[in-house]
């Protein structure tokens, strides 16, 4: 699978972050954060806020320009190795200096210094600016700014995830009204532990993505709007199975998304956390399945048709996976 080139539209960047990446972090910064690992060294949690609890804690020693430009290389790194040409990272100015305009810049700086020498390696990626859902629509506002004032060059979208439970998504349409004005493409998370109701909200807020969205497995109507709308869908098959949403690889809505017209895309959420690789998703996916290149190939379009990047570099992936 690792020569299966490949198209990534949904990782979190601090949630892509190697334990020992983090608790190399914690042991310079005399920061004992033992308490999220278990005996293996691995994140340890028990439930989805066990889940964010545990990724907050571990995003805590990560606290200069310095540290994001060393895990944004360490993550590029990795999805390279996993086949990947292009990759969107989720990224929040809430843990780059507490969603501060002028904090927010330094960090960007450092970050896209990286970006562009791994793009002159061959890993392309951009940036999707992520507002914390259950930390407010108040403080959703500064990372739209932060995005809205750094949009158009690394910076290529604006998005939402967090805690589905906090709050209504058209309690952010401010923040996405930005971006949207900004020029901006638009990703919403919903649909994962919500139901189809939390994706309609998605869609009023002129999302032309949903991060997840399996629970429109269930709903005929929303099916055929998603698929009339093209709205592409960030699946993150592992994470799923790992958080006991779907109680295996086999029961995965994707092949009914996918048969019911809608345009599905792969991809690892938080691959560390959920002991996943982007070459597993895709081998767990031809075993349950029985897809094979032709099926990957028409996924990858698909997320390169979704992605938030500009029409010459779409054009130059899309002759890379053909």
């Amino acid at each position: 699978m690792k020569t299966l080139k490949k198209v990534e539209l949904h990782l979190h960047l601090e949630g892509a972050a190697p334990p020992g990446f983090i608790r190399a972090k914690a042991a310079e910064k005399h920061q004992d954060i033992s308490r999220i690992f278990d005996a293996k060294g691995a994140y340890s949690y028990r439930d989805f806020n066990g889940f964010l609890r545990v990724y907050e804690a571990a995003s805590s020693v990560l606290t200069s320009p310095r540290d994001y430009a060393g895990l944004l290389a360490e993550v590029l790194a990795e999805c390279a190795e996993q086949g990947a040409i292009y990759v969107e990272l989720f990224v929040s100015p809430e843990f780059c200096g507490g969603g501060d305009l002028s904090a927010w810049r330094d960090y960007l700086a450092a970050m896209d210094e990286v970006a562009q020498a791994a793009r002159r390696d061959g890993i392309d990626s951009r940036a999707v600016l992520t507002a914390i859902r259950h930390f407010g629509p108040e403080r959703a506002r500064k990372t739209a700014i932060c995005a809205a004032e750094t949009g158009g060059g690394w910076v290529a979208g604006f998005g939402i995830a967090g805690a589905e439970d906090a709050g209504r998504l058209p309690d952010f349409a401010w923040g996405f009204d930005c971006a949207r004005e900004a020029g901006l493409g638009l990703t919403a998370h919903a649909g994962e532990w919500g139901g189809p109701d939390q994706i309609r909200d998605a869609l009023s807020l002129g999302v032309s993505r949903i991060g997840h969205g399996i629970s429109a497995v269930h709903d005929p109507a929303l099916l055929r709007d998603l698929a009339e709308r093209q709205i592409t869908l960030e699946l993150c098959p592992g994470s799923n199975v790992a958080l006991g949403i779907v109680p295996g690889w086999a029961a995965h809505p994707i092949a009914r998304l996918a048969d019911a017209g809608l345009r599905v895309t792969v991809s690892t959420d938080d691959p560390p956390f959920f002991h996943t690789t982007l070459c597993h998703e895709y081998q767990m996916l031809a075993d349950a399945f029985g897809w094979a290149e032709d099926e990957f190939r028409q996924m990858n379009l698909w997320a390169v048709d979704a992605a938030f990047c500009d029409g010459d570099t779409k054009a130059a992936l899309r002759k890379d996976l053909t």
